[in-house]
């Protein structure tokens, strides 16, 4: 019998709104690093289809979720406009598992302990299909931006440098 799949509260969400989606599971030996460029590697998809999830704060409990291609830098500036805010700084790792649920390079946009404000970048309406973290280490999730936009409330703007 096949191992049944833990789910995460981002996988949660998503059935629970009926949207299309498809996991990517992968493993990660001790000392690996967990970034975007060897996740697209484990999982055999093209980069510009893999996401990360950027979690940043404006100070007085304003904080807000950038979701850019794994190989971009976000524009700090350009993330601030879109926010409406003068100045953006990243979210020390420390509290991000404290604020979102989840955890440095397994944190997903969708399933937070609340909803905050996510743009997503611009460049993947141009795509069929994006792939974020599905809220936990060796886990990713492929869905469509518009079905992402959709389980975040998120709004698509141009964000990296």
């Amino acid at each position: 019998m096949a191992k049944k799949q833990a789910k995460t509260n981002a996988v949660r969400l998503i059935e629970q709104k009926k949207i299309a989606y498809e996991i990517f599971e992968y493993t990660i030996n001790d000392g690996e690093a967990v970034d975007g460029l060897t996740v697209s590697g484990k999982i055999g998809q093209p980069v510009e289809h893999v996401y990360k999830t950027l979690v940043a704060t404006a100070g007085k409990g304003n904080y807000f979720v950038f979701v850019i291609p794994v190989d971009a830098e976000l524009n700090l500036k350009a993330a601030a406009k879109v926010v409406g805010q003068k100045k953006i700084e990243m979210l020390p790792v420390k509290e991000l598992l404290g604020l979102t649920g989840y955890i440095r390079g397994g944190c997903s946009p969708i399933g937070m302990k609340k909803l905050f404000p996510t743009i997503i970048e611009e460049a993947a309406t141009a795509l069929d299909y994006i792939i974020v973290s599905a809220g936990k280490i060796g886990m990713q999730i492929k869905l469509a931006p518009e079905d992402l936009q959709q389980a975040t409330n998120g709004q698509f703007a141009s964000i990296v440098s």
